[in-house]
């Protein structure tokens, strides 16, 4: 499913975690905007395919590329088959990420590892081997929570990964700059994962001051704001309608 031929004059966004649920929706919004797309997915081969037929349909050129972001030598075959698709790479989205609800105290070793080593890891990895390939201009986005700065019971390794992020996206930013650019976008409510119930998850929604889930087209606009004003990096955005108060 990759593109070739007069194609190659596209630019090349690549979105982590680009298959299913919010990466989805940020692919789709990428497409729409003109950019030739880079479909990172691990386990979700089937949707990956499904969304690459859809786009190619519309006539987006799709780079495929499967792998376990937790793993350095596979994270560097995904920027190898980045290399070899000819599309010059423009934008970096690290939206891939895991949750795991447990106690602090109730962690083993192994899970606290997996959780840092694909929150934070494989971002700051993805974005060194982006920066090593982007021209002037190029533009990085994390995908943050406001988690970050709450202490939510049940959420602090996930949160401590996230605020961890959001430092990184800084340090980045200083250290990428002028040529580059990195931000963050700190979401809140956006959609219930399989293990929350519908009434739980209406009481969440309910505690929120703007008292909805946070809009998918919120956070693209948000996602295009930040791509095309090219005077702002470092910044964290709070994409959460006030969660960040409660």
């Amino acid at each position: 499913m990759n593109a070739a031929g007069e194609n190659l004059t596209l630019n090349l966004a690549l979105v982590t975690g680009g298959s299913k649920r919010l990466g989805r929706e940020i692919v789709m919004g990428l497409a729409k905007r003109g950019y030739a797309i880079g479909l990172h997915y691990h386990r979700s081969a089937k949707e990956a395919l499904d969304l690459a037929d859809e786009l190619e349909g519309e006539g987006t050129p799709v780079v495929m590329l499967p792998g376990d972001l937790r793993s350095t030598v596979e994270v560097r075959k995904i920027f190898k088959k980045i290399d070899d698709s000819g599309f010059p790479l423009k934008v970096l989205v690290n939206s891939a990420a895991m949750m795991d609800r447990k106690s602090l105290t109730k962690m083993a070793v192994r899970e606290w590892d997996s959780l840092f080593d694909l929150n934070l890891r494989a971002a700051w990895l993805c974005s060194v081997l982006a920066a090593e390939r982007m021209v002037v201009g190029g533009s990085i986005i994390n995908i943050s929570d406001v988690g970050a700065k709450r202490a939510w019971s049940g959420f602090g390794a996930y949160s401590v990964t996230k605020a961890a992020l959001n430092s990184l996206t800084m340090v980045l930013a200083q250290t990428l700059a002028p040529n580059i650019r990195v931000n963050a976008v700190a979401l809140g409510l956006v959609m219930p994962g399989a293990s929350i119930s519908p009434e739980a998850w209406q009481d969440l929604v309910q505690k929120t001051p703007l008292k909805r889930p946070v809009d998918v087209k919120a956070i693209m606009n948000t996602i295009a704001f930040l791509l095309d004003n090219g005077y702002i990096t470092g910044e964290i955005i709070n994409v959460d309608g006030g969660r960040q108060l409660i």
